[in-house]
């Protein structure tokens, strides 16, 4: 029998299950291969000094739990879509970030490092909100999606301007991840995202300053 009908087979309990399974081993640092090949290629390893490296560190850790948020609402989302085309566009996207999740977690291995303690947390709450948000309606979730990726990308924009110029293997990831998030907007946006008042929009800045500025260390 195809996979494809195995699935339409599926229970609730089912979803749920494979669900907590798959938000487990995102959560615990175990990323699923990725279907690009790493930006980073065969780039060279920059020579980093100790206080460097911490900090390059933390700036890549900083983008591996924004992949476990992204991951986390894609999922929330993509459960309470109700629409069978915005499900899909939530699973697109998130395959693609699954390469970004794996390419931050490469890097943080290469710099001697580790995801952050709390990823389990981040990802409890941001699939909380990506519920919600799909609960709202599709537009107001398309809009969420829209938002979201737009702060990424700007919060990308400014990692790529803190990374030291000699560490080409972590810019080349913050490159692509950077020019995917604008074409996840994008597609959101085509598909009828409404714009989120100003108030929401606020409020995710401030929800990820609190997790930048944790992550960095944690």
């Amino acid at each position: 029998m195809e996979l494809q009908n195995l699935e339409r087979n599926f229970t609730p309990i089912d979803r749920a299950i494979a669900m907590m399974d798959e938000a487990l081993r995102l959560a615990t640092g175990q990323a699923p291969e990725p279907d690009r090949a790493n930006p980073a290629g065969d780039l060279p390893a920059a020579d980093l000094d100790e206080e460097t490296r911490t900090h390059v560190a933390g700036l890549m850790r900083i983008n591996h739990t924004g992949e476990i948020c992204a991951q986390a609402l894609y999922a929330g989302q993509a459960a309470t879509a109700r629409s069978e085309e915005v499900k899909e566009e939530m699973s697109l996207a998130a395959r693609e970030e699954i390469d970004h999740l794996a390419w931050c977690e490469s890097r943080l291995e290469e710099l001697n490092s580790q995801p952050s303690l709390l990823n389990p947390l981040w990802y409890a709450g941001s699939f909380a909100i990506g519920a919600v948000a799909g609960l709202a309606g599709d537009g107001w979730s398309l809009g969420f999606l829209k938002e979201t990726e737009n702060q990424v990308e700007a919060h990308l924009q400014d990692h790529l301007g803190r990374l030291p110029s000699e560490d080409q293997r972590s810019n080349a990831i913050l490159e692509q991840m950077k020019e995917d998030e604008a074409k996840h907007a994008d597609m959101a946006e085509a598909s009828g995202a409404y714009d989120l008042p100003q108030p929401v929009r606020e409020a995710m800045r401030v929800a990820s300053k609190v997790m930048k500025a944790v992550a960095y260390r944690i």
